[in-house]
Order: structure tokens, then sequence, then C-alpha cells
């Protein structure tokens, strides 16, 4: 059982399990969701909003998203009274950051040499970091990114469009000088030599390394129409991307191309902020490949009523403009839709070009090819996130992509153990959400591939479970 319980400054969720009483932090550390309202099951505690797991003993997290674990108290019995001893900072806190080493070598290296180095800031470059750290490594870490922030919340980007980098930063500036771990921002890594261990970047730098983990993510599709290059057509990629959609989409039309994950947020957001909100997918239904069609269809129909206009089983022709900036979308089916701003989410591609002459091993879709600890077929060489196929232990070991962020952050965790020789293996269950007009969707698994979707509950209402089956 899970009880919250006020501690006068603060409060404390206390458990009982198994006959033993534990009292940790009720508040999620991700979001500050209650933990009273999430899963308790075999000493763990499951986040009811994003699915996030801790231990109940010692706090700690254990699957993702978020990089904090939870504040554990002090609890004693006496005369069938249960006693709970906490600091005030951690009842308000309600988050801890492990402990982490620091670099006690850097005067031995040179600028361009680094014991581990992750190119890529996203979640699963900054918990391999973090990680290293937690586990006591204390020899330099070096992150480079194309981007020119330091880590943020990505999923954001499409779901609270006006977030400024500061608002979604992983981790503020002060925690990368505190535990030694250097970001080199707007930095593009053009070519790795695995023979040499060295990196080479667009600038003409170049890194030698020890141990490398490769965690770039993907890029996203570009429309390969006529008029491509007019002013005002968007792939969301950047904070800066999102917050100028939303300026230029206040009381303006939107047309958004692709019923993607990216392309649905961003129509819900913007749907009250636009005079219009028009969608174009080729497929029939949106979702239809992932939640299965009847599931698609009552989450159109939800768009729908919130004014949403979707133009399905076509495509853009031509994006037309007036004194270079975008004024209107023609389609396939002949359709000219009145479009100020078009966004573009169509799909990504891995973004691992750059890896072509390198003898690391990438598929035919160019996704890098990892074992289940995340290792790649080159010694030293580990990859992580968006970008990789993995074994999947749920589906009997089948290579799959994941692109979900609580999957960056497990790879990430995975490569780091490894980089020190844990001999660990990945097994977690993928976790996706998303969040629209106020309606949660919350997906557990790999459901790719199925042939038959069990709905229980009310579809129309929107609230339902389905189960995907082979």
């Amino acid at each position: 059982r899970m009880r919250e319980v006020d501690l006068g400054c603060g409060k404390a969720l206390l458990i009982k399990e198994s006959g033993e009483f534990h009292a940790v932090g009720h508040k999620c550390p991700h979001y500050g969701a209650p933990l009273v309202k999430g899963v308790l099951s075999k000493g763990r505690v499951r986040c009811p909003w994003h699915g996030a797991c801790f231990n109940i003993s010692t706090g700690d997290i254990e699957d993702f998203p978020g990089l904090d674990s939870l504040p554990r108290f002090q609890v004693k019995i006496e005369k069938e009274k249960v006693y709970i001893r906490a600091s005030k900072q951690a009842l308000q806190t309600q988050r801890r950051t492990k402990m982490m080493a620091k670099c006690i070598s850097l005067s031995n290296y040179n600028l361009s040499s680094t014991n581990v180095l992750i190119i890529g800031a996203g979640a699963a470059g900054l918990v391999c970091a973090e990680t290293l750290r937690q586990e006591g490594f204390s020899d330099r870490i070096v992150m480079c990114t194309m981007d020119r922030h330091l880590p943020y919340d990505r999923p954001k980007l499409s779901k609270s469009m006006d977030s400024h980098p500061e608002q979604i930063a992983l981790r503020p500036k002060e925690f990368f000088r505190t535990y030694d771990i250097e970001v080199l921002t707007e930095m593009q890594v053009v070519a790795v030599d695995i023979k040499n261990k060295t990196a080479m970047f667009k600038d003409g730098f170049k890194m030698e390394y020890n141990k490398l983990l490769i965690a770039t993510g993907n890029m996203p599709k570009a429309l390969s129409c006529k008029g491509k290059e007019v002013e005002n057509v968007f792939n969301i990629r950047t904070p800066e991307d999102a917050n100028r959609v939303v300026k230029l989409a206040t009381s303006k039309n939107v047309v958004i191309v692709g019923a993607s994950f990216l392309g649905m947020e961003v129509a819900a957001y913007l749907a009250e902020r636009a005079h219009s909100v028009s969608l174009v997918e080729l497929e029939e239904v949106p979702f239809k490949k992932f939640f299965g069609e009847r599931v698609g269809r009552a989450v159109m129909k939800m768009f729908e009523s919130n004014r949403v206009k979707f133009y399905m089983q076509t495509e853009v022709s031509e994006l037309r403009e007036q004194e270079g900036k975008l004024k209107e979308v023609v389609l396939k089916s002949g359709k000219v839709l009145r479009a100020d701003v078009c966004v573009v989410g169509v799909g990504a591609v891995p973004a691992t070009g750059f890896l072509k002459q390198s003898g690391v091993n990438i598929d035919s879709k160019g996704f890098i090819v990892v074992n289940k600890m995340m290792q790649t077929n080159i010694p030293g060489v580990f990859a992580a996130g968006d970008a990789v196929t993995f074994p999947l232990a749920l589906r009997n070991n089948k290579k799959v992509n994941v692109p979900h962020w609580q999957m960056a952050h497990m790879h990430g965790r995975i490569a780091a153990l490894n980089m020190l020789a844990h001999g660990m293996e990945i097994s977690t269950v993928p976790y996706l959400w998303t969040a629209m007009f106020g309606k949660s969707i919350r997906y557990a698994g790999h459901g790719e591939g199925f042939d038959d979707v069990v709905i229980q509950g009310d579809l129309d209402e929107l609230k339902f479970v389905a189960f995907y089956t082979k």
C-alpha cells in the first residue's frame, strides 16, 4: 500500500510492502506527478504519467524518463506507530541527484584528447555522461553537439511550443561545471577514424578518444516538392523553430504536413492560437500503423471537433509564395490551401551519414547496429538513442529501432555501464506518451506488425485500453 503523509514542511510517500515500511519523496522528479497514483510492484513504484520507475528501498531511478532519484527517508516503528525522519530540504526539493565523481586528471589531457567522447547531447548522451560520473569515473568526458544549446527536453518542442531553452534545459550550466562534463556546442563531427580513435569536426578540429558513444539521433525529412525553399516552412528541430512557428501562426493559417506524433502535437498546440489548422497526410487515418485504424479514427474525431481540418490520402505537390513568403499549399488532389506557415512532420532519418566510411556497422536504413550492451562492431565504440537498432528482449531479441525519449535514457545508461565493463544488457520495455487536447495517450511495448487490436472501454469517450496482438 502507498499513502501520502504530511510532515508539516512537506510530504512523503509512505509505502508498506511485504510487511516492510519505506518512505521516499512523493513526487516524480521528472514532472512532479503524484507517485501515490502510480503502481507499486516488487519493490518499485512506477510514475503514473510517464512511467519512470524508482526503487522503494533506495529511492534510485531504475527506469526513465528523468535524471534524478527520490530522496529516501528514515522509517522507525515504535509501539505500532510509524515515525518518518526527513530533512526539510529533501521534503521541499522532492528530488535527489546521485553522488557523482569529478574529473581528477584534466591536467593530463591536452585540448584535443579525451577519455570518453560523446557525439550528440540529447537524453542518451547526457545520461551516459551522468552514469559514468555516478559510477565513480573520474577521467575526462567531452560531449559535442551541433545544437547551440546545452541538452534540453526535445519532446517539449511540439507539446509546448513557446518554451524557451532555459525552461526546458535538462540540467543548468552550473551542473556541467560542477561535475566536469564538458559540452562543445555548435560542433559537428564529419568523420570518425576508428583505427586512430579520432573524431574530425567540420571546422578542421580533431579529437582523440579512448571510448566513443555515438548518440546523434535523427534528422527530419524535408519535402521534395516544388517551392520547398520558400520562407515560413519549418521542421521543428530547435526551440527557435518552435518559437518562430507559434509567433507566425498566431491568428494565421497553418498547414501541417504529416500526421506523425510531431505533426499531431503541433496541430493540437496551434488549434486554439491559429485562425485555421489543416493537416495533410498520405494515410487514410492518423497513427494507423502505430495504434490501428479504430484508435486512429477516434483520435482524428477529437481533432476535428477542435477545428483541425484533415486532408487524407494526398500529399503536397507545390508550395506557392508571394514576395518570397509562403502563401498557398497545393495538394496532389488539386485542393489549394491558404497557408501563412507550414510545419513538416513526415518522418526522420538517422543522422549517421558521417559514419559511412568509418567501419562502424550500419544497416540499409542508416541505423547503427548494436548488441544488448549498446556496443557496435568496433571495440570501445558504443551507440545509443534514435539512431540505433538493437535487440528487443520482449520481441525475442528482434533488432528494432525505438525512437522514444524513455528508451534513449536507458540506452545511455547501459552504454555507460558497459564502457566500465559491467556486462549489463538492456531489457527495458519501451514506453511513450503524448498529450493532445487534454487527453493523454500512453503506450507500452512494441506492437510493430500487429494482427489484431482488442479494445476495452469506450473509444468514443477516449477512455479505453487497447491490446495489440500477433
